[in-house]
């Protein structure tokens, strides 16, 4: 009741605010006032100037997007999908078929960073993404989809490396001395959420700055589209981000960033099984989760030298679930207390220089890490410390043709806690040198071809200590991609924009020890973004994910790729209206499938429905009078409300849901 009344609350704030707002916009029409936002614009940049499969979401879209979960403000890149996602205990991510499944929150092939910081764990039964952070700390969001862009920030990464990166105090100040405040209150009617989000930011002088944001996010259970409750989909968590930043040298070629934020959830009497629930028969426990996350940075890039950028990156990220049991007795499962703790130096260059006629971007560096992870029932503890080497040289031969081969040599020490199998030996050894290599080629007439591969591998991880074998086998990965990309202006009008990007892949992984029972899979794809943008305010945005794949059991049995998703489709269509209007309308859409049911009698395969979801957008910021700085954003998602499941998901997924948000900056 509480969430309800406040968002009928904010509702009411709503209509007192578009009463004056009409006035105010019907002010700004007769004066032709535009603002400085570009009208020519579509929601999302297409990265049509590079070989690598990346998508970049920016402020505007996080606002936007309306997200309760990190996991949701990605699903709409091509090539992810969703285990669940609307909650942060019981979601997870999934990029070309790999990362979190129904069974665990990860699988190691997809890297998840924060401000440079690795975090996550390792295979934990049943339990979700580790991810457990929210969307109002953070200012922009990467994925890269694929091997080929990975080097630089790990190794095993066959799915994709997800980059976020937290607000800053000069997001806020504009970089000049002075204090803003910005309050930021949300609702949204399915499950009553509610959110409030408080940053402080405060620049003494042009070389400091500091920045405070405490974020607080409430949801009980939603109602899928036949209206029936989903159990255990509530959640309660405050997030905290403290962030100072220190320029100083000759023209300010020097800084110094320090950096914490923190999530934490506390579930009293939920099932231990955070992705289905109660449904899979596991039993009710206690559940308490931190996740810690602490860097210093130093970074010098002095203006007059393009060989030195040096970025200098120590983290620290501590991830805790403590679970203990309802009742005494009953499984060890219970009564576990899960800790990952990963330090990590990273040192990078980044050095800008002409050999002849060739121009090169070269990055290269080390990283030294150190992963603890405390033993637990069915979890092997110990200690995975690596060290790395990296090189990434993006080469432009000529003005139309760039080459970018990229280089990552790892090695590591692991030990366990405990003995494995073999109890004369709990200390291994393993190195392994990967690489890629992209070109691009550019036309005259926009259009730019492309293609890469690469080679990877995915170290033995500490989970595995229950096998000898597996802790001298590091799985191995194989992908090639092409495809091709278009952009160009003034194609059917003047002031109008075409972008287009159509990415072909095709994956094979062997030596597998993620998935029990398989000995390789093989995965294919295409990715398509396409955007229109118009001078008059009208854009249009698409992106298609088409997937398949087949695993081999080590039975020498082909079947189709256990976690494969669903072919989707996401289109949106809008207007900006003015500087200060923007609605837009936008179909979610995903064909018939099987999903893949494993028992003691076989594999068998149950049909899941393909789906077509409506979601609605409008956004009002005002850009005059007592009404500015301030942002109101309305949205309905699931319009029609649709009861849908999508196929890599163990739950349905939330029926119709009206947002609202209201932000003000002072």
């Amino acid at each position: 009741m509480r969430a309800r009344n406040i968002m009928m609350g904010l509702l009411g704030t709503a209509s007192c605010l578009s009463i004056i707002a009409s006035s105010v916009s019907a002010q700004e029409q007769d004066e032709e006032f535009l603002g400085t936002i570009e009208l020519g614009q579509s929601k999302r940049e297409i990265q049509t100037d590079t070989a690598v499969p990346v998508t970049n979401i920016d402020q505007e879209e996080i606002n936007d997007r309306q997200a309760s979960t990190v996991a949701e403000l990605i699903d709409s890149v091509p090539g992810v999908t969703l285990v669940n996602g609307t909650n942060p205990q019981g979601s997870g991510i999934n990029i070309r078929g790999f990362g979190a499944n129904g069974t665990y929150g990860t699988d190691q092939k997809v890297l998840i960073q924060i401000d440079g910081a690795t975090t996550g764990s390792e295979e934990l039964y049943r339990i979700g993404n580790q991810l457990y952070t929210d969307p109002e700390l953070y200012k922009s969001v990467s994925v890269i989809r694929g091997t080929v862009g990975s080097f630089e920030f790990g190794s095993g990464v066959i799915g994709g490396v997800v980059r976020l990166e937290t607000k800053d105090a000069s997001d806020f100040t504009g970089g000049e001395p002075g204090f803003k405040f910005r309050q930021t209150f949300g609702g949204n009617t399915n499950g009553e959420g509610f959110l409030s989000s408080t940053i402080l930011a405060w620049q003494p002088t042009k070389n400091w700055e500091f920045l405070l944001n405490y974020t607080y996010r409430d949801q009980d259970d939603y109602k899928n589209g036949d209206g029936s409750v989903i159990a255990d989909t509530k959640f309660k968590m405050p997030s905290f981000l403290a962030k100072g930043k220190y320029t100083f040298g000759e023209s300010d070629d020097h800084s110094l960033t320090l950096s914490y934020n923190k999530s934490t959830t506390d579930e009293k009497d939920v099932p231990y099984d955070t992705f289905a629930g109660g449904a899979t028969g596991f039993a009710n426990v206690d559940r308490k989760t931190e996740s810690e996350i602490t860097g210093l940075r130093y970074r010098y890039s002095p203006v007059a030298n393009d060989l030195v950028d040096l970025d200098v990156n120590l983290t620290y990220s501590d991830q805790l679930i403590d679970i203990s049991p309802l009742t005494p007795g009953g499984s060890p499962l219970y009564t576990a207390q899960h800790r990952y703790e990963t330090t990590k130096l990273t040192v990078k260059n980044t050095a800008y220089f002409d050999t002849g006629a060739m121009s090169h971007n070269l990055r290269a560096g080390f990283e030294v890490l150190e992963r603890k992870r405390q033993t637990a029932f069915a979890a092997p503890g110990g200690t995975d410390k690596r060290f790395a080497l990296f090189v990434v040289d993006d080469i432009e031969v000529t003005e139309q043709f760039t080459l970018s081969p990229a280089l990552r040599y790892e090695n590591q020490d692991i030990t366990g806690d405990q003995a494995s199998v073999d109890p004369l030996n709990r200390s291994y050894s393993n190195n392994a040198l990967m690489g890629g290599l992209s070109a691009r080629y550019e036309f005259n007439n926009g259009i730019a071809v492309f293609g890469s591969g690469a080679y990877t591998e995915s170290l033995p991880i500490l989970d595995d200590f229950g096998s000898i074998a597996f802790m001298t086998q590091p799985e191995k990965a194989q992908t090639f991609e092409v495809g091709a990309s278009y952009n160009a202006n003034d194609i059917f009008s003047d002031g109008d924009t075409v972008r287009a990007k159509v990415n072909f892949y095709t994956s094979n992984i062997w030596d597998v020890t993620s998935y029990s029972g398989v000995a390789n899979v093989d995965n294919k794809g295409a990715e398509i973004e396409a955007s229109y943008a118009h001078a008059s305010g009208f854009y249009s945005d698409l992106n298609m994910n088409i997937t398949e794949g087949t695993e081999t059991t080590t039975a020498g049995v082909k079947q189709g790729w256990r976690n494969s998703p669903e072919d989707s489709l996401r289109l949106t269509v809008g207007k900006r209206l003015s500087a200060a209007w923007d609605v837009s309308w936008e179909l979610v859409a995903g064909r018939n499938s099987e999903r893949q049911v494993r028992s003691q009698s076989g594999v068998s395969y149950q049909p899941v429905s393909g789906y077509g979801l409506n979601n609605l957008r409008v956004t009002y910021i005002p850009q005059e009078g007592l009404f500015a700085d301030t942002e109101i954003r309305f949205g309905v998602e699931n319009i029609f409300d649709k009861q849908y499941r999508t196929k890599l998901s163990t739950r349905d997924a939330p029926g119709r849901n009206f947002k609202l948000t209201l932000a003000k900056t002072f």
